[in-house]
C-alpha cells in the first residue's frame, strides 16, 4: 500500500512560548499538530484510558507531531492544542446543550487571551504578586501538567490518611506559590499557607492567576445573550463517547 503523508498544522501557543526553558522545545511558541484519524478514535473511546482520566492526554500524545513532553504544557497551552485537535478533527461547530437549549458555538473564533508580556522572563515561569490584605509579597507559577499529576497523588494521598478531608485547595495553594517574603523553603511555606493565608488573600490570588495567565479564552456569548465558559473534556470531542 502507498504511503499515506497526513497533513499537519502549525499551532500557536498562548503563551507564545515565554515561560518554557530555552532548550525546551515549547519555547519556539508552537507545536505541529496531525489531523485525527480513526486511531484517535479509538483513543477516545478507550475504557481504560477513560476510566484513568488520560484519555485527553493520550489524545494529544497521539497527535503531537513536534518532540515535546506533553507534561511540560501549561494548562492554557494545553487548551489550545485540544481546541486545534477538535477542529481539525470534527470542525469548528460544536453543538452543546445550555439551559435545556441546542447551541451551536463556532470553535475557530476563540482567540488567545491577551497577557502582560513584560511580567515575563524568558524562560522562567515565575511571577510576583502582593497579596492585597496582608501585603506579603509572593511569587507563583503556572502548574504544568507534571505539577498536575504530583499534586493529584499528593491529594490521594491525604484523603486516604482523613478520609473526611478535602485538601485540594490549600494543597494546590501549596504548589502554586514558589516564595513568600522571599523564603523559598517549602516547609515555610506550607506554613504560611495553612496557618497565616487570609481566605480574601487567597481568592485574590486564585482570581488573579485565572486572569493573566496565557489561555484561549472560553467564555462565549450564547444567542440569548448569556456568557457561558466551554467545558473540555471527553464529550468536547465526541459527546456519544
Amino acid at each position: 500500500m502507498a504511503e499515506f503523508k497526513f497533513p499537519t498544522e502549525e499551532i500557536e501557543l498562548p503563551s507564545k512560548g515565554l515561560m518554557y526553558p530555552k532548550d525546551n522545545p515549547l519555547s519556539s511558541g508552537k507545536v505541529e499538530i496531525k489531523y485525527m484519524t480513526a486511531k484517535e478514535e479509538d483513543i477516545l473511546t478507550n475504557s481504560s484510558f477513560i476510566k484513568k482520566g488520560n484519555v485527553l492526554d493520550k489524545l494529544l500524545e497521539s497527535v503531537i507531531i513536534s518532540k515535546i513532553d506533553i507534561d511540560d504544557l501549561i494548562v492554557g497551552d494545553k487548551n489550545a492544542l485540544l481546541i486545534a485537535t477538535r477542529i481539525l478533527g470534527y470542525g469548528s461547530q460544536y453543538e452543546v446543550e445550555i439551559n435545556g437549549e441546542k447551541e451551536t458555538i463556532d470553535l475557530s473564533q476563540l482567540e488567545n487571551k491577551t497577557f502582560d508580556e513584560s511580567q515575563i522572563t524568558q524562560g522562567l515561569n515565575e511571577f510576583q504578586f502582593d497579596l492585597p490584605h496582608t501585603q506579603t509579597p509572593i511569587t507563583y507559577k503556572i502548574l504544568t501538567g507534571k505539577d498536575e499529576k504530583k499534586l493529584e497523588k499528593e491529594i490521594e494521598g491525604i484523603k486516604r490518611i482523613k478520609k473526611d478531608s478535602n485538601p485540594s485547595l490549600s494543597t494546590r495553594l501549596k504548589y502554586i506559590i514558589t516564595s513568600v517574603n522571599g523564603d523559598t523553603e517549602r516547609k515555610d511555606i506550607n506554613e504560611f499557607v495553612d496557618g497565616y493565608l487570609l481566605a480574601k488573600d487567597s481568592k485574590a490570588l486564585r482570581d488573579h492567576i485565572k486572569e493573566t495567565q496565557p489561555d484561549v479564552d472560553l467564555n462565549v456569548i450564547i444567542d440569548s445573550g448569556q456568557e457561558v465558559r466551554i467545558p473540555i473534556g471527553l464529550g468536547f470531542f465526541w459527546p456519544d463517547a
